[in-house]
């Protein structure tokens, strides 16, 4: 079976396994206070030019996700997400599970837009009867989107523009954060997150690691005793040192966006090789993931061969289906599927 069904079905990059075999027997404190997560968090904070930056390593994203809204948010207020957003399709009701909704609004290519959110939160505060409702208390986004589409770096100035305004902060989740930034489509660096946005996180897991995301605050503003907020939520790891250890690779020598580079290069091949064969595409992506419309039959006996994801239904005849590369993703896989199709 060939497989471009996702981002993280392989197990760990080789250079980070191999970082944990040779570290495997050192004695290090527990709970992120050993040496690797110094490490790591020193070498974040000089990639994203943000010295005051507070960071902290977590296991999922799902779990990243739950514990940056829960912990910025007041009991009544809610989330304003994209309609296709991971919080509001693909998380289990995670959010709402810690009290909080999200509010949905429709997307753009898998985007929201600062007039969008403008629009909406002068309509709230317009209505008479708002004290009654659920306040919208924070702004997030995802890039790459999951449609694999990137904001602009004019956009996610246009969106902390908004969010200042109201004071409410601007949250971005970067779980495939490593393949948005290694588009050459791409104009937004990590400075640029670490200045738009109120808090953010760098994906690991997606990009190679065994577990692990960076969660960080911009502007100074992490709650107090957030370790203590991190385990309610039964997310703060004992063995904190193997995410650590993972993110000082990440952040050594590049790592991070040479992993980018390499499924973006073969994402390109991709597109070209679905382009060539005749397919249509249902929005073009500049990342890791691509998105085409397949004939339901030919899709079936595609899956006979080849392990992907249909993501919704196009018509009554078609579905959409997604082809993604990742940092394990071949230059024979390519080759493999280019020859079944």
């Amino acid at each position: 079976m060939l497989h471009f069904e996702n981002d993280y079905n392989e197990g760990v990059h080789p250079k980070l396994l191999q970082a944990l075999i040779d570290t495997n027997t050192i004695n290090q404190s527990g709970y992120g206070l050993d040496d690797y997560t110094a490490q790591a968090i020193d070498k974040i904070l000089q990639a994203i030019d943000c010295p005051h930056a507070q960071i902290q390593l977590l296991a999922g994203g799902t779990q990243t996700n739950q514990i940056a809204i829960a912990s910025l948010l007041k009991s009544y207020e809610g989330v304003l997400s994209a309609d296709t957003g991971h919080i509001a399709t693909h998380e289990a009701g995670a959010i709402e599970f810690v009290g909080h909704k999200v509010l949905t609004l429709p997307h753009h290519q898998g985007k929201l837009s600062a007039k969008q959110v403008d629009q909406y939160l002068k309509d709230f505060y317009q209505d008479e009867a708002y004290e009654h409702m659920v306040f919208p208390g924070m702004v997030y986004v995802t890039h790459p989107t999951e449609y694999g589409t990137l904001y602009r770096k004019e956009e996610l100035a246009a969106l902390a523009d908004v969010c200042r305004r109201y004071e409410i902060p601007l949250f971005l989740d970067g779980a495939r954060l490593g393949y948005g930034l290694a588009s050459k489509d791409s104009d937004v660096t990590l400075k640029d997150i670490a200045d738009y946005c109120d808090v953010f996180y760098i994906g690991g897991t997606k990009l190679g690691a065994m577990i692990g995301e960076a969660l960080i605050y911009t502007k100074n503003n992490m709650p107090k005793h957030f370790p203590a907020i991190v385990k309610q939520h039964g997310a703060l790891l004992a063995k904190g040192r193997f995410i650590g250890l993972q993110f000082a690779q990440f952040f050594t020598d590049d790592l991070y966006l040479k992993i980018g580079e390499q499924a973006l290069s073969l994402a390109e091949q991709l597109k070209a090789l679905l382009k060539n064969k005749g397919y249509r595409f249902y929005i073009e992506s500049p990342t890791n993931q691509q998105f085409v419309i397949m004939e339901n039959t030919q899709l079936q006996n595609l899956r006979d061969k080849v392990v992907l994801s249909p993501w919704e239904k196009y018509d009554e005849h078609h579905t959409v289906v997604r082809f993604a590369t990742s940092w394990s993703t071949t230059q024979e896989d390519i080759d493999a599927l280019e020859a079944l199709l």
